[in-house]
């Protein structure tokens, strides 16, 4: 196909799609991208249509019209919904220091028979979000808390925790936590990993090896990293097993990604979901609930043995 055949076939499937705030890209032939500008290069520009991520060059472009121009006065400085709270604007940065005594509480340390992994509380009714693969396969979950009282923190274990939705191909899990008598929980603010620009301070607190609530700080290296046919965040901020569904935060507190991978052999390479799939993921999570009789359940059970047959087969 052609790349004027390219840019028409992704246009027209564009139309067909609803963004919120989309970034329009008329081309010189008249006709037009509407999608998310993810990277800007100075010989092309790189938009998420919906269903793939579309490098236009820069001498097919005849002009942009960006969301944050034509709706930034109706864009709202923060957004609560029902379920969780999250903003469209970056709030000024703050050191790490401060920001980690203001939210490590709700960040948590998921533990299955299986493994450890991290989460974070998105309201204060006990909904976190965590990766699927920290849970993927497991029956008994466990969460640990550090409540602060008193300028102190102490550690809380719930172990009434239900799975409500799984997305496996984004790797996001939502978890609730029923035990009886459970307080009010401390929640994070959902940010916008948009308004991001590569060389941007982040920084992380999660359980790598077990060790709870640990701290790393880094930079963002890029937005658009592509593995396996999904866009992720890449950082050089530290990520081991163990931080795997925790939060990546911007340096305004908000959180901009979940860590879920590592390159191994590598150091300072480190990826994170975007919080924009963790918000689609919320949104939409009737259509990811969790259900035994699912087949696209987390796990599934075997059929016992039939003590009959094996009376039959016995003699």
């Amino acid at each position: 196909m052609s790349l004027k055949k390219h840019l028409a076939a992704a246009a027209l499937l564009a139309c067909g799609l609803q963004f919120n705030f989309a970034d329009t890209i008329q081309l010189k032939d008249k006709s037009a991208v509407t999608g998310k500008i993810l990277a800007e290069k100075s010989d092309s520009i790189v938009v998420d249509v919906g269903y793939t991520a579309l490098v236009i060059p820069r001498n097919a472009i005849n002009r942009i019209s960006k969301a944050s121009e034509t709706n930034a006065a109706a864009a709202p400085v923060a957004a609560t919904g029902q379920f969780y709270a999250a903003t469209t604007k970056t709030s000024a940065a703050r050191d790490v220091s401060s920001l980690v005594k203001q939210i490590g509480e709700a960040v948590v340390q998921v533990k299955t028979p299986g493994g450890l992994g991290s989460g974070f509380f998105i309201n204060d009714e006990g909904y976190l979000i965590t990766n699927f693969h920290v849970i993927e396969g497991e029956t008994e979950i466990s969460v640990e808390v550090y409540h602060q009282t008193g300028g102190q923190l102490d550690r809380e274990t719930y172990r009434a925790v239900k799975i409500i939705a799984i997305n496996k191909f984004h790797d996001l899990a939502l978890l609730h936590i029923e035990d009886k008598g459970a307080p009010k929980f401390k929640s994070i603010l959902l940010g916008t990993s948009d308004a991001l620009s590569v060389g941007d301070g982040v920084f992380a607190i999660g359980s790598p090896l077990g060790l709870e609530r640990t701290v790393t700080q880094g930079i963002l290296s890029t937005k658009t990293r592509q593995l396996e046919g999904e866009l992720y965040l890449q950082t050089s901020t530290q990520i081991n097993p163990g931080n795997s569904g925790g939060p990546l935060f911007n340096l305004a507190g908000e959180v901009v990604g979940v860590t879920n991978m590592k390159i191994t052999f590598g150091e300072g390479l480190g990826f994170a979901i975007p919080v924009e799939l963790v918000k689609n993921f919320l949104d939409h999570r009737d259509a990811f609930a969790y259900s035994t009789d699912n087949p696209n359940n987390p796990f599934r059970y075997l059929e016992p043995p039939s003590r009959m047959k094996q009376t039959v087969e016995a003699k």
